[in-house]
């Protein structure tokens, strides 16, 4: 009888684990993994961040280059929900509390049977008003709800991670000698940020284990002191270390119950995060590099067993789902553009993989060569939403968003259905960043940027050829300016016309304490500047993404600096910025 089972790790670093060359993170069972399966060494996410990698879990196709964040849409078809109409028993045990919100609420329910954890990150968990303490009664919103979470979370066994591994490996044990086939989720939150975890796991790392812990970094440039960023990646290396003692006890319990015959194992994560590489914190602000999107992946499959072995075939999230419903004998649904990762699959030569995030680079890799396409001006126009499931991640479209809204034609994937097509903003203007290409084989960090016309030509027609195999909207062809039918052609090229840009984004944010201050100064909190008319209007003039971005809006309590670190603010801007607010009264 065949089962499958899917570790699913949220943030987890590829290049930090033992498999893939690092000896950075204590994880022997990330090792003892690598002996008993296939590692896919050139495994590429897709579409990002979270749920959007989720959708594509769920669907084996892109979704970032249609749909911001947001749930599973009507015409979605669903690996989950196709294995439970066949007659698999599928079930979720997760802590990941996006599935909980506005942006996931229709994922869950596409499994038999499903449980879920409380605590992670600013889950809306345990109730508390009022003051916590003298050091902690400034923090809001996640920020406070993550500490009062922490508090009920005193014992590793209590840990959200811990629990939800303990239900996925109690379903195993409970389900062992069952009849009926059946695929069980394990889904960790870890270790995404925040990095909490334990003692024993910080007592591996020097500056992990200090008074006051940093295990949340914000979502932007570094301008932390090099003591602070080594402090983070302990804390994230600790998480890490915490994660693997999890994946071990599913290896003990495949071992104890002898599965190894009859299980499929899969063992993967949805993106990288940033622990000061490129001179960035975290994800999704900045382009897509392949500390986010190169990603770790391990595949035991019963009928062709690859213990020890290793595959550079180019892979990808979107060919997790064609996997999991070939194993169970099922075809995969004729809108998958994933392939099964199996032996009988590596005579098909995958020559180019897409991977990005909603509004931002849309990337393309042929496994040596990275191509990171940018808007083609600074307005990152157009671009829209395709759904008709109007959810962010934790609200809904506002009535604003929706007032101009119309009836697009259908796509090949929507099953006839007419989408709304909706105005839309995003969380990263990447013509701040300029269009990028990378040789991963002469400069795998990407600390150099190449200007080479062939290559980029080249690339430009592998992007545009994918991007019309999956059916993209006129408006990312208008957007990133490539054409949307016939070859690229040398007015395409956009490397060297943006190499300011790239140049001006990659610079070290200066401390606050080095650009001048008056009343009013980029210290300022962006509330308090935008009530001042003069102050609105010199920000607005010089800062214009500041009331544009979602993500801004959602941080409006932060220091305008903190803002611009953030959104990548070049420093002579900043510098003008500083001069004028001082010249205020």
């Amino acid at each position: 009888m065949k089962r499958a089972i899917l570790v699913m790790f949220d943030s987890l670093n590829r290049h930090m684990l033992p498999p893939y060359g690092s000896d950075e993170i204590v994880a022997p069972n990330f090792a003892r993994l690598a002996q008993r399966t296939l590692t896919l060494d050139n495994f590429y996410a897709g579409s990002m961040p979270c749920m959007p990698a989720r959708r594509e879990l769920h669907t084996g196709r892109y979704n970032f280059l249609h749909r911001s964040w947001g749930p599973l849409e009507p015409w979605d078809d669903s690996m989950p929900e196709m294995l439970k109409t066949a007659g698999v028993h599928t079930h979720l045990a997760s802590d990941h509390q996006h599935y909980w919100e506005d942006g996931g609420a229709t994922y869950h329910t596409r499994y038999s049977t499903w449980e879920f954890f409380r605590g992670q990150e600013g889950d809306p968990w345990k109730g508390r008003v009022g003051p916590l303490s003298d050091t902690q009664d400034a923090l809001t919103g996640l920020y406070r709800q993550d500490v009062i979470n922490r508090n009920h979370l005193q014992n590793e066994k209590d840990h959200p991670q811990h629990r939800t591994f303990d239900a996925g490996i109690d379903f195993v044990r409970s389900n062992a000698d069952a009849a009926e086939p059946w695929f069980v989720q394990i889904e960790t939150f870890d270790p995404h940020e925040p990095f909490f975890s334990y003692p024993q796991y910080a007592d591996l790392y020097g500056s992990a284990a200090v008074t006051e812990p940093f295990d949340w970094p914000p979502y932007a440039k570094v301008t932390e002191s090099s003591d602070r960023v080594a402090q983070a990646r302990d804390a994230y290396k600790a998480l890490v270390s915490m994660c693997d003692r999890s994946l071990g006890r599913v290896l003990d319990m495949m071992d104890e119950l002898d599965l190894w015959s009859d299980t499929m194992l899969l063992v993967t994560t949805d993106h990288g995060y940033l622990l000061g590489e490129h001179g960035w914190w975290s994800k999704t602000i900045q382009p897509w590099f392949n500390e986010l999107v190169h990603l770790p992946g391990f595949l035991w499959d019963p009928r062709s067993p690859r213990p020890g072995e290793r595959s550079g075939d180019l892979t990808q999230t979107i060919d997790i789902a064609p996997t999991l419903l070939s194993f169970f004998d099922l075809d995969p649904a004729s809108d998958m553009q994933g392939r099964p990762l199996s032996p009988a699959q590596a005579s098909e030569h995958r020559d180019g993989v897409l991977f990005g995030g909603h509004g931002g680079h849309v990337n393309v890799t042929d496994g040596r060569y990275v191509y990171m396409r940018a808007s083609a001006s600074s307005s990152n126009e157009p671009l829209e939403d395709f759904t008709l499931m109007p959810t962010h991640m934790r609200s809904r479209f506002s009535v604003e968003e929706l007032s101009d809204i119309e009836l697009a034609a259908p796509f090949g994937f929507t099953k006839g259905v007419r989408p709304l097509k909706i105005p839309a903003t995003s969380l990263i203007n990447p013509h701040t960043f300029g269009s990028l290409l990378f040789d991963l084989e002469s400069d795998p960090g990407q600390l150099n940027p190449l200007d080479d016309d062939g290559n980029e030509l080249r690339m430009i027609d592998l992007l545009v050829r994918l991007m019309r195999e999956s059916e993209a909207p006129a408006s990312q062809f208008e957007r990133l300016g490539v054409p949307m039918v016939g070859p690229a052609s040398r007015e395409h090229l956009a490397v060297r016309a943006q190499r300011g840009n790239a140049e001006r984004a990659a610079e070290r944010m200066p401390p606050l304490a080095d650009f001048v201050a008056g009343r009013l100064n980029l210290g300022s909190s962006l509330p308090l500047l935008l009530a001042d008319p003069r102050a609105r209007q010199i920000v607005r003039e010089r800062m214009p993404d500041v009331t544009r971005t979602e993500l801004v809006e959602a941080t409006e309590d932060v220091s305008l600096y903190d803002v611009a670190a953030m959104l990548a603010t070049s420093i002579d801007v900043l510098r003008r910025l500083a001069a004028e607010l001082a010249e205020i009264e």
